[in-house]
């Protein structure tokens, strides 16, 4: 079975990410089509990069970088949840995408993004520069929650609508589909790093 991560691009206290990204983890095991791998950038906590070395070579020298390493290289799709800060992605997110090139190529990701009137938009436009220079395919279908904090219950929950139900419906759809399509450009990496 494909392995999806979601990774949670906030990591400041009282967030609304791990709501979200909560709330899209139990729509990605009701779609059954992923194993899947909660990635919380604040609870990793990779501090700014600090590797001496170009990503490209993989020759990590930090422990922290290692274990990022392996965890997206198990990876065959991402889907990123992420807020809008000044009209664009966090500094967090950037920074763990920066660390590594080799482990990122030819899979798909998912955007999720949750703001104002917004909804992050912005953010995740701007982020798709750097996504497809490590040559990860964003997918066209994405989650887009504006107002996001209305639909936080007094529990700390997300309480869904009908069309961000249907929206991570076909954005799983889409990561399966597409993830399938570049498993044979992943192949030849993989067996070359081996």
């Amino acid at each position: 079975m494909p392995r999806l991560q979601i990774i949670i691009a906030s990591t400041r206290p009282g967030r609304v990410g791990l709501p979200v990204a909560e709330w899209f983890r139990d729509r990605a095991e009701a779609h059954g089509g992923f194993e899947l791998d909660v990635a919380d950038l604040a609870e990793i906590a990779l501090p700014f990069m600090d590797e001496p070395n170009h990503p490209r070579l993989q020759k990590y020298e930090h422990a922290h970088t290692r274990a990022w390493s392996e965890r997206v290289a198990a990876a065959d799709a991402f889907a990123i949840v992420m807020p809008e800060y000044n009209h664009s992605f966090t500094a967090p997110l950037k920074n763990a995408l920066d660390y590594l090139h080799v482990e990122w190529q030819h899979k798909p990701v998912g955007l999720i993004s949750y703001g104002g009137v917004s909804a992050g938009l912005r953010a995740a436009t701007a982020i798709k520069h750097p996504l497809v220079a490590l040559r990860l395919v964003p997918v066209t279908d994405a989650i887009s929650i504006p107002f996001v904090a209305r639909l936080i219950d007094d529990d700390g929950r997300l309480e869904g609508n009908a069309p961000m139900e249907q929206s991570a419906t076909a954005m799983l759809d889409d990561l399966l589909r597409v993830q399938a399509a570049l498993r044979p450009l992943r192949e030849p990496a993989a067996e070359a790093a081996a």
